[in-house]
């Protein structure tokens, strides 16, 4: 456990990590509101937890990285996953050295008694997504390392309960979008607890004597207080019925103690006692005049925080001489910003960075440099931006999906980016400072000229959702020694020379997409290839193009590269001199067609690439883009045998499966001379879906996983079984939902190609992909 997060020392990129409840109360903290003291167990650490579970059932040991996709209509079914989770979850062990960390700063408190809240940040960008109070409950526990690793373990399992498992489906959630954090404060005595509802209409104050988790068991009927929200006074007051209350064992008289409900607190390490309340102070309001006043002036204040309507949990802590107020859970419709403008966005390249905004409102206005560092702000980014990204440290744009150029090309980068952003370049203007969270696809604007960590720079106007938590690209493979064997090949995608020095010794059989369009943008200087070609410069492009392949082939020698050849998308304004694709569309003349209709650039490639060859380096073979038909294929087959590829034995011609044709025609193609086959996801998804994956506002429709993508995906690795060569998979799919890799590697995919950054979680799913499927046939042979 590397640090616990304390509520007075959040920072704003933290969020994540800690969940909504501590972040919230850790702003309203440290704007001077009295807060009870606590830290944060992040929820990094449940995700350690989850992966050292030490079980043989298939089930747990694949838990972390499960989308755990049940059928929520079969109850039985789901009671027994719910049960036999939570059961593997209550009986494991805390790290020793993660619960001394937390009692020994509990004990900084010098109390008996500790509360551990469920703090959740969930990163989707569903509707359906509402009020999860009730979901999830707090548990109380002694401060003794025993009762504190139990209390731990009893928060963590709440997420895989029957109701938790049928909500997070019914609204859509993965697990792995779910970050769980645990809040851990100290228990005093309270004199009353309660809650105010703020709204425009009025307030509504509820209050009960001790603690608060009476009104949360339904287990009494609250004093309910109406004020006028402009003036303060109390318009009306109802007695409530107030039978019992909550204490500190130290506390509680003993006559008094009944037993405690099971579905609250543990019998074994309890520190709280249920006492009856005595007659006469039934009849009595559990607020004096005193603590009344206190909270109204309180949610007076709030009101310029947090608009008009918000809700706190309050308790009135019982000290020496007085009673002390303190805030316990704050909401509200804004997520606790200050006035804040909701825009739903994609978070598609993880990463954080704090930077200065550079707005461009006509992408068709590429400006000549962009200064170093900025959070490029723009409708849509074109490939052709390539060289003026390698400077920017964040990317938002308002159009494209996960899939599209802007959230590909960030990946690859390692730039954090948020795509889909509506009416970002209008909300946003140059000059602003901005934090912009690619992780949860979230962007804030910061107030004043700090660090984004300081406590004076609150979350202001703009607020995205991400649908899906993304690794941060900064983290690096393990070394391969610490890592697992498999079988099944894993590849990367580049396109950056610049990458070559940091992904050259990552755990990788080689390059399983080299995409051409993108490295050769660094070196066309704006002009497209045949602009070359006709003003008599083909040798000098010839030569910068060679260079280029050459380096990626001389990093991972013997390794293989497999070079895509040209597959120009549409948008390419300063590169279309001779492209006459359709300017919205994300098909066109693009793939091979494109080549029978000028093969000058085509040859070109094949030149470079036979340039390769005899400067020694046999590792290179060609990947053709967007094969539609047999014919094409053939035509291009004829080019690479005219170039002389093929003299190289170790040469081989693949081609992309995207086209849905390629489903009934692949025979026909390996007649042809197709060496093999790589399955690009992007373009077959949107094929196959009818949806433009450029189409952010399509992004839920765009599923990689839908039954009739996976049913395709499954039909091309047997057909390439059948037909004897070999079947990779290049596209975003592998990299997005590792699930997936669990069904390729079962049905026999040969190799997956994923992004750098993927690269270490794509192993380890390979690895227990691959041992899944030993275990199984090791149990049907013992059976």
């Amino acid at each position: 456990m590397d640090k616990l997060y304390w509520l007075d020392q959040i920072k704003l990129q933290d969020r994540a990590q800690v969940g909504d409840k501590a972040f919230y109360l850790s702003r309203i903290m440290q704007r001077g509101y009295p807060v009870v003291p606590g830290f944060v167990v992040s929820a990094e650490i449940l995700r350690q937890f989850l992966e050292n579970l030490n079980s043989s059932e298939s089930l747990v040991a694949d838990l972390p990285h499960s989308s755990l996709h049940l059928d929520v209509t079969n109850w039985r079914q789901l009671q027994q996953v719910a049960g036999r989770l939570r059961q593997e979850i209550l009986t494991a062990t805390v790290p020793q050295d993660w619960v001394s960390t937390i009692f020994q700063a509990a004990r900084e408190w010098q109390t008996g008694c500790l509360i551990l809240r469920p703090t959740l940040a969930v990163s989707t960008a569903t509707p359906s997504m509402k009020n999860i109070s009730g979901l999830l409950e707090s548990v109380f526990c002694q401060c003794e390392p025993e009762a504190i690793a139990f209390a731990l373990k009893r928060t963590w399992s709440q997420i895989f309960r029957a109701r938790s498992l049928l909500y997070w489906q019914q609204a859509g959630i993965n697990l792995q979008q779910i970050n769980l954090a645990v809040l851990v404060q100290p228990v005093e005595n309270a004199i009353a607890s309660g809650l105010l509802r703020a709204n425009s209409s009025g307030w509504e104050i509820e209050a009960t004597w001790g603690l608060g988790i009476a009104i949360a068991l339904g287990e009494v009927q609250p004093d309910v207080y109406y004020i006028q929200q402009e003036t303060g006074v109390v318009l009306e007051q109802q007695l409530g019925n107030k039978m019992l209350a909550y204490g500190v064992d130290d506390a509680a008289d003993g006559a008094f103690s009944q037993a405690v409900p099971k579905s609250v607190l543990t019998s074994d390490h309890t520190c709280l006692s249920t006492y009856l309340i005595q007659e006469a102070q039934q009849k009595q309001y559990a607020l004096q005049q005193e603590y009344l006043q206190q909270i109204i002036a309180l949610g007076t204040q709030l009101v310029s925080e947090l608009g008009k309507t918000f809700t706190i949990k309050w308790t009135i802590a019982e000290q020496t001489t007085s009673g002390k107020l303190y805030i316990t859970q704050v909401s509200s419709p804004q997520s606790a910003i200050p006035h804040g403008h909701l825009i739903r966005g994609i978070g598609a390249a993880g990463g954080r960075v704090v930077a200065t905004a550079l707005v461009i409102i006509n992408p068709q206005q590429k400006p000549e440099q962009i200064p170093k560092g900025v959070i490029l702000v723009v409708t849509a980014i074109a490939p052709d931006w390539l060289p003026l990204l390698q400077q920017v440290g964040g990317i938002i744009t308002e159009q494209g999906g996960l899939t599209s150029h802007a959230a590909i090309l960030a990946r690859e980068l390692g730039i954090a980016a948020v795509v889909n952003a509506t009416s970002a370049t209008t909300l946003i203007q140059t000059g602003e400072r901005l934090l912009l969270d690619g992780d949860r696809g979230e962007v804030y604007r910061i107030r004043g000229e700090g660090g984004a960590g300081e406590a004076n720079l609150s979350p202001h106007p703009l607020y995205f959702r991400s649908p899906l938590p993304l690794p941060h690209p900064s983290i690096s493979p393990s070394p391969s020694s610490h890592l697992p064997m498999i079988a099944t090949q894993l590849l990367v995608n580049l396109s950056q020379s610049s990458l070559i020095e940091q992904v050259q010794s990552f755990p990788v059989d080689g390059v399983g997409l080299l995409r051409s369009e993108l490295m050769v943008l660094n070196i066309l200087s704006g002009q497209h290839p045949n602009s070359w070609i006709l003003g008599g410069r083909q040798a000098e492009l010839l030569e910068r193009w060679s260079e280029q392949i050459m380096q990626f082939a001389r990093a991972f020698a013997p390794r293989p590269v497999f070079y895509r050849s040209l597959d120009w998308p549409q948008d390419l304004p300063s590169l279309s001199d001779n492209l006459q694709s359709s300017p919205q569309s994300m098909l066109g003349e693009r793939g091979t067609f494109s080549y029978l209709q000028n093969p000058a650039v085509f040859e070109l490639e094949l030149k470079a690439l036979a340039s390769v060859q005899q400067a020694g380096y046999s590792n290179v073979n060609l990947l053709l883009p967007f094969v539609r038909t047999v014919e094409e294929f053939v035509f291009c087959r004829r080019k690479v045998e005219q170039a002389l590829l093929t003299e190289v034995s170790q040469f081989q011609l693949w081609m992309m499966a995207e086209v849905p044709s390629v489903l009934f025609l692949l025979p026909e193609y390996v007649k042809a001379g197709a060496d093999g086959i790589s399955i690009g996801t992007n373009d077959l998804t949107q094929l196959l879906l009818g949806v433009d994956r450029e189409q952010g506002r399509l992004a839920k429709v765009f599923n990689e996983r839908h039954p009739a993508v996976m049913s395709a995906i499954a039909q091309l690795i047997q057909m390439a079984k059948s037909a004897g060569i070999p079947c990779s998979i290049c596209g975003q799919a592998p990299a997005l939902y590792p699930e997936i890799i669990d069904k390729l590697v079962e049905w026999g995919i040969t190799s997956i190609s994923v992004e750098p950054e993927a690269v270490e979680r794509t192993y380890q799913a390979i690895a227990r992909a691959e041992q899944r499927l030993i275990l199984a046939v090791a149990r049907r042979k013992l059976h």
